[in-house]
């Protein structure tokens, strides 16, 4: 039996595959076959989901801010039809914890998934947004969009703290270490949790679990997967970064994603 959480094992070339392993196995050879991969008995898996996409910023204008000065704005129209793709795509895997972050656009994300399985989304404070200081409420887009040298510098140097009054990464890192390992430390072994955080989250942890540079996973999609396993003996991997294969009907048509 596979543990809890383990996929089902498909019929067909599979079995044949199973069968082929176990005649073998009656010469008294032992065969070491590559396989695909299941989550062990003794694993966590969590999957990190970035947000939807959020309310557009017009120049001149401010998104909304929260009580911890965070932007904080809701989804746009082309978000939650991305979160709806996202929380189908994810109710057929066995999940059994689902986490959000204090902001709204994550909450939103998590909906449609919340409504299929049934589960009551935890709020993990530690795993909201990067503080983006002076360039909160919309500012960061702007001055991405227009090149700004500070921004340029930003992620040369992999520093939020150059943005004047940003988080810097140490305390960014700590936030995100502790929240991580609540998020895992929740889920029974064999089992897989959902976690709906930001663009700036996912690559912060990213870094964490494989050691990379600081801004090496930054940039990934609205509603994009990323898969992270806790070994049994504590080992932590990528499984995989960016998945947006249920995006597909949505590139398949003039409108645009984002």
């Amino acid at each position: 039996m596979p543990g809890a959480g383990a996929r089902p094992r498909r019929s067909g070339n599979v079995a044949q595959v199973s069968d082929e392993r176990d005649a073998a196995a009656d010469d008294g050879k032992r065969v070491h076959r590559q396989r695909l991969f299941r989550l062990p008995s003794d694993a966590r898996e969590l999957i990190l989901v970035r947000h939807g996409a959020s309310q557009a910023h017009v120049e001149g204008g401010s998104l909304p801010i929260n009580a911890d000065g965070h932007g904080d704005p809701p989804l746009a129209p082309e978000g939650r039809v991305q979160a709806e793709h996202v929380g189908e795509r994810l109710a057929a895997e066995p999940v059994t914890r689902l986490f959000v972050t204090s902001l709204v656009r994550t909450q939103e994300t998590a909906a449609p998934l919340a409504a299929r399985s049934g589960l009551e989304p935890e709020v993990l404070h530690d795993l909201r947004e990067v503080h983006l200081g002076e360039w909160e409420a919309g500012e960061y887009r702007v001055r991405a969009a227009q090149r700004d040298p500070l921004f340029v510098r930003a992620l040369m140097e992999g520093r939020w703290d150059v943005i004047p009054g940003a988080e810097s990464n140490e305390a960014l890192a700590e936030r995100v270490a502790r929240g991580l390992d609540h998020a895992l430390e929740a889920l029974e072994p064999g089992t897989v949790g959902v976690a709906v955080v930001h663009g700036g989250i996912v690559a912060e942890i990213c870094r964490q679990v494989t050691g990379s540079q600081p801004f090496a996973f930054l940039g990934c999609d609205n509603t994009s997967i990323t898969r992270v396993v806790q070994l049994g003996i504590g080992i932590r991997r990528l499984r995989s970064f960016n998945d947006t294969a249920h995006l597909d009907p949505l590139r398949a048509t003039n409108e645009p994603l984002v």
